[in-house]
């Protein structure tokens, strides 16, 4: 039965408050979260590292990302910038005798503080002039990590990251990159999850509304939209150093560069601003649609007895790929995530569905 409201009733404002108020949301998470546990044993070890790996650990950044784009509703296209400043600072305090946790979270901090330093600038300004000014963020991290040997050991130098050494252990093996990613990404969903209750979640988004209106009722609209870029910056710097820890084994310039950064913001803007489920799915859609785009076609093509050269099967999927994603934003311009938002309340008054006309 979808009709999942029926009989349930509050009797205090922290049961409204609760992160999932509905036993069928309950019971949903907590499959999801045993599946998420198992993981490794239902799928094959190049299925973990190679796509359930990155993909929470996207997810993690991309969730970063949401927090000041969705939330506070600034622009910021160098957060590819900011993921490379925590992968290089946890690697050279992993080099230096840090211990890997706290290497994790000095890379955070260093994203955090060249983070807030650009936002002093940037948030003096609105719209494009932000954008444009986060963008002078990823240009000149750019140039830093090209031109400065000893940070980066060069343009054509792979810098080595050492395993992960989680309360002294040394981690190696498809499995337990995975609980790391797996791990980091659940702190950073719980985080926003509880963001959207708190008067700092209510502040930014009143701040993302009309920041004038804010301040009218108290809200100090520049001290919060440099919060959102200090703690935004935080989880893109540890999520740089964990998918150079946990995926990559290695940082180069290119791994940070502004194609990342475009690539991250089409993830939020498919995935929905603001939504944490649309993170996930606008993360899925991304990374995993293009290669099965690729491999449909090529095994279309086979089946038709079509022959295609290698330059054509490379770039028919990228075509349907931008349609699929402009399909999308005409059907639902606020994403995949609203696209779930709707069937989910659809379901939940189902079969009374008039009862929302």
């Amino acid at each position: 039965m979808f009709y999942r409201q029926a009989g349930i009733s509050y009797s205090s404002y922290p049961q409204t408050r609760a992160l999932f108020s509905l036993a069928a949301d309950r019971r949903a998470v907590a499959i999801l979260f045993v599946i998420a546990l198992v993981a490794p044993l239902l799928f094959g070890p190049g299925t973990v590292s190679a796509v359930l790996t990155p993909w929470l650990i996207w997810t993690s950044a991309v969730l970063g990302l949401n927090l000041i784009l969705g939330w506070a509703g600034q622009f910021h296209f160098g957060y590819a910038a900011i993921m490379g400043i925590g992968a290089y600072a946890a690697i050279h305090g992993t080099r230096h005798g840090l211990p890997w946790e706290m290497a994790m979270i000095a890379g955070g901090l260093c994203a955090t503080v060249i983070g807030c330093v650009f936002a002093f600038a940037a948030l003096r300004v609105k719209g494009l002039y932000l954008a444009l000014s986060t963008l002078a963020l990823q240009f000149a991290m750019d140039w830093v990590l090209s031109h400065v040997p000893a940070i980066t050991g060069g343009t054509q130098v792979t810098l080595q990251a050492p395993p992960p050494a989680v309360l002294g252990q040394v981690l190696g093996g498809e499995t337990s990159l995975y609980y790391i990613a797996l791990a980091w990404c659940l702190l950073v969903t719980v985080f926003m999850l509880n963001l959207k209750r708190t008067p700092l979640g209510r502040a930014l988004v009143a701040v993302r509304e009309k920041d004038y209106a804010a301040a009218v009722i108290g809200v100090n609209s520049f001290r919060y939209k440099l919060v959102a870029f200090a703690t935004s910056s935080f989880i893109g710097g540890v999520s740089g150093a964990v998918i150079v820890f946990a995926y990559y084994g290695a940082a180069t310039p290119e791994q940070f560069a502004i194609n990342v950064s475009i690539e991250l913001l089409a993830m939020v803007i498919i995935g929905g601003l603001g939504s944490i489920i649309g993170s996930y799915m606008g993360a899925a859609f991304v990374l995993l649609v293009p290669g099965e785009m690729n491999q449909l076609i090529a095994w279309l093509a086979e089946m038709a007895g079509a022959r295609l050269s290698v330059e054509t099967l490379a770039h028919i999927p990228h075509v349907i790929y931008g349609a699929l994603i402009i399909g999308f934003l005409l059907v639902e311009p606020l994403g995949l995530g609203r696209m779930y938002q709707n069937v989910r309340n659809y379901l939940m008054v189902w079969p009374y569905g008039h009862l929302h006309k």
